[in-house]
């Protein structure tokens, strides 16, 4: 069962129907639910080759009216928003600089139905700056900012890459150890065992994506040294590692989303 859905069963299961308000406002819960996650997507730095850190600390933005039909449960609805961040997190392997927290703000720019995510990556005191795995976020608020973790030295999003001549097989590197790529799709693995796979909506895709914000022929990704990925002329684009692009190298541990699917792309010798 998915994240989304787990998240609202746990909703529709409160006691007494906390939450029965809730679900007539303008915007849903399991929407914002939704945007928080893809937040997390967009904004996913790597930290090295086990960790990707994420934002902990998110401001959701609504109208008045919004506003006033969901803060009497605000306190109980971040918790929750926070739970399905910190399950999401797990899900994707993402870690966190310190404890999660989801607020609501009025916003009084914004129409009934309309809605803004805003998150920043912050530290506790006792994090040392060091990534905390999404299992183990406990505590308060109140924790300084922190820089965002460096970036690892590498070819920048949206770098051409050229095909192996003749448009064969990833090259072999030296050492005989053959170089074996994967991605990773809600925790589905599917193995490149060709020198270009298309994912896309259609049936005819090399990996079929049943995402409304997928086109039929989405993006493909190609082989060799360095491995890129190449926009199809979808509708909605594709955003690597953070970044729109049309085109882009990947490296182990890439993050690849498409409408509102995240896609980890994996390679490694032998």
């Amino acid at each position: 069962m998915g994240v989304l859905k787990r998240f609202e069963q746990r909703l529709e299961g409160l006691v007494n129907g906390t939450f029965a308000k809730v679900f007539k406002s303008e915007v849903q819960p399991v929407e914002i639910a939704g945007a928080l996650q893809r937040e997390c997507d967009n904004n996913a730095t790597i930290w090295n080759r086990e960790r990707t850190v994420v934002p902990n600390d998110f401001i959701v933005e609504l109208s008045a009216g919004d506003y006033e039909r969901l803060s009497p449960y605000s306190g109980q609805l971040g918790d929750e928003l926070a739970g399905l961040v910190r399950d999401y997190a797990k899900q994707q392997r993402y870690s966190f600089m310190g404890p999660i927290k989801v607020h609501l703000e009025k916003a009084d720019d914004l129409d009934t139905g309309l809605y803004r995510v805003r998150s920043r990556t912050l530290a506790s005191s006792t994090s040392q700056a060091q990534p905390q795995a999404p299992q183990n976020q406990q505590g308060g608020y109140g924790y300084p900012p922190v820089a965002a973790p460096p970036m690892p030295a590498g070819p920048p999003p949206g770098g051409a890459a050229r095909r192996p001549a003749g448009g064969g097989p990833a090259p072999v590197p030296t050492g005989g150890a053959t170089r074996r790529h994967w991605i990773e799709i809600n925790g589905t693995r599917h193995q490149i065992s060709r020198p270009t796979l298309v994912l896309g909506r259609s049936t005819e895709a090399d990996v079929r994506i049943d995402d409304p914000g997928v086109s039929r022929r989405h993006c493909e990704i190609r082989t060799g040294t360095p491995s890129t990925i190449q926009d199809l002329g979808s509708t909605n684009g594709i955003v690597v590692d953070g970044q729109h692009t049309t085109r882009a190298t990947l490296r182990d541990g890439s993050r690849i989303v498409v409408g509102s699917t995240t896609i980890i792309y994996r390679q490694a010798e032998g």
